[in-house]
C-alpha cells in the first residue's frame, strides 16, 4: 500500500475586524515549504487579491499579509491537517483530512461578513466539515463564495477571468 505524506496546514492570517476571510483547501507544497500562503510563483492569488485590496502584490510576504488584512481580508484553510502526496488537491486522501475550527472561529468575528471558498476542493471540504456546524446566526449572517482557484492547475481560469469572478467580494469589502 502507497503511504502518503501526512501534511499540517498554516496558522491562520487574520484580524478581529475581518470582513472577508478567503478558506483554501489546504497549502500546496511551496506553501509548505515556504511557510507562507500561496508562494507558488504561478498562483495567481495574489495579484488578484492585491487588486482587490489596493495593494502592491509584490511586497515581501509579511507585508502583504498586512495590507490584505488592513482591507479586511483574512487567509485560512478548511484542513488544519491531512495526507496528500505532491500539490494537487485532487491528491488529499478523503479520511485523512482533519478541519480547523472555522464555524468556531467565525462565530468570534463580529465584522465578518463573507467566506471566499478559494477553488473546488475547498468548497467541498467547507461543505463537509464547517458547513454543518454553522449556526442559524452564521447563516444568516455570511455570504459564501464558492470562487474558481487561484491555482496554476486551473488553467481554464486566465487571471481576467478569475478577476471577474472573484470580484463579488467587493461589496462584502466595501
Amino acid at each position: 500500500m502507497e503511504r502518503m505524506n501526512r501534511l499540517k496546514g498554516l496558522p491562520p492570517r487574520l484580524r478581529d475586524d475581518v470582513r472577508v476571510l478567503v478558506l483554501g483547501s489546504m497549502p500546496g507544497a511551496a506553501s509548505l515549504h515556504a511557510q507562507q500562503y500561496y508562494a507558488h510563483p504561478r498562483n495567481r492569488f495574489w495579484p488578484l487579491v492585491a487588486a482587490l485590496g489596493g495593494f502592491d502584490a509584490t511586497l515581501p510576504y509579511a507585508r502583504r499579509i498586512i495590507a490584505a488584512n488592513d482591507a479586511g481580508i483574512g487567509l485560512w484553510d478548511v484542513l488544519a491537517a491531512c495526507e496528500r502526496d505532491g500539490s494537487l488537491d485532487s491528491a488529499i486522501r478523503r479520511g485523512s483530512e482533519v478541519a480547523n475550527p472555522i464555524a468556531a472561529t467565525c462565530t468570534a468575528l463580529p465584522t465578518l461578513r463573507a467566506i471566499a471558498l478559494n477553488g473546488t476542493k475547498a468548497a467541498q471540504a467547507f461543505a463537509r466539515h464547517v458547513e454543518p456546524h454553522l449556526g442559524d446566526d452564521l447563516r444568516q449572517r455570511l455570504r459564501i463564495h464558492r470562487l474558481p482557484s487561484t491555482s496554476a492547475a486551473n488553467a481554464a481560469f486566465a487571471l481576467p477571468r478569475l478577476q471577474a469572478a472573484w470580484a463579488v467580494l467587493r461589496d462584502d469589502l466595501a
